[in-house]
């Protein structure tokens, strides 16, 4: 008899009748390490179980959560549930219907030993930390060339502060190698003192994808930076060892770009406010001298009601023309002072450059200062003052040949 084909549903369908009616499957006991922690916003909440080797998936609905467990990634537990398949994915899982706290995963105890071992060194001490510079050229960043991080770094950077430049040392951020590779990453800022400023960071992600910023070789790394470190490492409720042993600690990798970065708006608002004060400073002295003055001319006109001294008022009108000159003088260095003020204002825009007829290069965001740094039919987006233009380059030069 030759069978009928099945739809996907109706075979779905079948597996779960099987899993359902297993009396082993459908009442099932299994313990190990909680990962993977989400507590969806309808209540229900949703997690792996691993051990050495293995991982299920598992769902405990709103009905059956005990929230005064305080369920955490790291946990070792025991859950009862059933398995049963989760039909339009076709995906089997655990149903838990009571669970039930064994002890502490092995990667959080590990994290708290090695936190309280430094921080008894001291690796913790405020003492110790470096502060961020307030005004940087330069930026170096450690992360993945190709996760989200870097773009948020150079977005908020860009908006915030263009003028300064970001200088990346990719490097992977998780896995048996990314440890090494982050700490590489510091030590080469280090050496190259090329960099005002270093933000290490990475998305979120369970306690196994952030180990690596819990490895000692990291830490320790962090501490002998004589460059000031900001750590961003995962979402704003992650905490790693990085982040304590950091000169600050950012939420998000967003807000390490904010925090090492100034608002160029907020700079120019501060220069306009201190070119304000002079001006308001600066008129003020010349009505005191002023009124000195005025003072100084009525006792003179008293005096000479008085005595009528005509050799005496050719000298006092060489006095006041002095006195006149200096006021004047004195003014216009004041002006002057105030124009190059005006200047240095000007100037700390990166627009003023463009402005003067010059044009920026950049490839994919960074900037180009060498032929060396392009090559044949590269895409290139040249910056003027009102726009820019996107070209494909089709010859290139070399000035030293």
């Amino acid at each position: 008899m030759k069978l009928r084909a099945l739809d996907i549903s109706e075979a779905n369908s079948y597996i779960k009748r099987i899993l359902v009616n297993d009396p082993i499957l459908y009442n099932l006991k299994v313990k190990g390490e909680i990962s993977n922690l989400k507590v969806h916003s309808s209540g229900n909440v949703y997690l792996s179980l691993k051990d050495e080797n293995s991982k299920i998936n598992c769902v405990i609905f709103k009905s059956n959560h005990d929230k005064s467990l305080e369920l955490k990634n790291g946990t070792k537990v025991i859950a009862n549930g059933y398995i049963s398949v989760y039909e339009r994915d076709g995906s089997y899982q655990l149903y838990i219907n009571s669970i039930e706290i064994e002890g502490i995963g092995n990667l959080y105890i590990e994290f708290n030993k090695l936190k309280e071992k430094l921080s008894k060194e001291g690796l913790f001490d405020h003492k110790y930390k470096k502060a961020i510079p307030t005004i940087p050229k330069s930026i170096g960043v450690i992360t993945s060339p190709t996760g989200a991080v870097i773009r948020d770094i150079i977005n908020v950077i860009k908006r915030r502060y263009p003028k300064v430049a970001v200088k990346l040392y990719p490097v992977t951020v998780q896995g048996n190698k990314s440890a090494n590779d982050i700490s590489e990453g510091i030590r080469f800022f280090n050496s190259m003192k090329n960099v005002d400023t270093i933000i290490i960071g990475r998305g979120g992600g369970s306690i196994e994808e952030l180990w690596s910023f819990n490895e000692e070789i990291v830490a320790r790394e962090v501490f002998k930076s004589e460059i000031p470190i900001i750590s961003a490492v995962g979402h704003e409720t992650d905490f790693t060892i990085c982040d304590f042993v950091s000169d600050m600690r950012a939420p998000t990798p967003s807000a390490a770009a904010e925090i090492a970065t100034p608002s160029l708006l907020d700079l120019e608002f501060k220069l306009n406010n201190i070119r304000n004060r002079m001006n308001r400073s600066l008129m003020n002295q010349v009505q005191i001298d002023k009124h000195r003055l005025n003072s100084v001319f009525e006792m003179i006109n008293n005096y000479l009601k008085s005595y009528t001294i005509k050799d005496n008022i050719i000298q006092l009108d060489k006095i006041y023309d002095k006195i006149t000159f200096e006021v004047e003088n004195n003014l216009n260095i004041e002006k002057e002072r105030l124009i190059n003020m005006g200047a240095i204002l000007h100037n700390l825009s990166p627009l003023s450059t463009i402005d003067r007829g010059y044009s920026i290069v950049q490839k994919e965001g960074k900037v180009i200062n060498s032929i060396k740094e392009i090559e044949f039919k590269d895409d290139i987006d040249i910056v003027l003052k009102d726009g820019s233009i996107e070209c494909v380059v089709e010859k290139i030069i070399n000035k030293e040949v």
